[in-house]
């Protein structure tokens, strides 16, 4: 089986893709790249079992109905209070995340995160356009992944890692995951995970693709699963990294 994974970024330069490759008890980093276009994410998809992608795959639904209140000029009058802005900035799954990890997802209607996920949209469509499953639930071929989150669930350093200046951590890090799944071979990767945040993280992006296939991650409830559907459903493992391998 080959998952893949993408830490998806506004622009090529910071977008880097993953390729994992299991086999029975075990798994191998075929290959990790940084600066990865439109063009090779498309053509990624459709090689994989799943591919997780670390961006946000819609708007909180109550903000689009917000947005196209407003362009009408029907939207309601609103109290002082700032409290009411709130459910339109987060989606179902960001409160989920929160209530059940403690991390807040960066919201993407009203943070830089927006930038990546108008590159994810069209993304997303031209893969459908293709025959590509991309329900944004994460039951098709497609899943959207958190990389802190995952790793908080995995009991690894979640924060503290990104950016040249904290390189020593980001290596520490990549010490901590090779000790908790000796099973995960980096191969010519390692140096680059070392290095590179953005390629570490679409390496957890793919081992989060990886538990997805097993049902080994959180799914909508019922009541949750329509604003999955439009929204997007983040995938959090429920399970060790020692059970990707089975």
């Amino acid at each position: 089986m080959l998952t893949v994974g993408v830490d998806l970024a506004a622009d090529a330069a910071r977008t880097a893709l993953a390729r994992v490759r299991w086999t029975p008890g075990g798994a191998r980093v075929e290959g990790v790249v940084v600066g990865v276009d439109d063009a090779a994410i498309l053509d990624a998809v459709p090689e994989a079992a799943k591919t997780g992608i670390d961006c946000p795959f819609g708007w909180p639904d109550l903000f689009a109905d917000f947005i196209a209140a407003h362009r009408t000029g029907h939207v309601p009058p609103q109290q002082d209070d700032p409290q009411w802005r709130r459910p339109l900035v987060n989606r179902v799954t960001d409160l989920v995340v929160r209530e059940q990890t403690k991390l807040v997802p960066l919201s993407v209607a009203a943070d830089r995160i927006a930038h990546p996920a108008l590159r994810c949209a069209p993304l997303l469509a031209e893969l459908s356009r293709r025959g590509t499953d991309v329900r944004r639930d994460g039951t098709g071929a497609v899943v959207e992944v958190y990389p802190a989150a995952s790793l908080r669930r995995w009991n690894l350093t979640h924060r503290g890692y990104k950016r040249a200046a904290n390189a020593a951590r980001l290596a520490d890090l990549v010490d901590a995951l090779q000790a908790a799944a000796p099973w995960l071979d980096l191969a010519a990767a390692e140096p680059l995970c070392r290095t590179s945040d953005d390629a570490f993280d679409a390496v957890i992006a793919a081992l989060t693709a990886r538990a997805a296939t097993l049902n080994q991650t959180t799914t909508p409830t019922s009541a949750q699963h329509p604003a999955a559907l439009t929204e997007g459903w983040i995938a959090l493992p429920t399970g060790p990294l020692a059970a990707l391998t089975q």
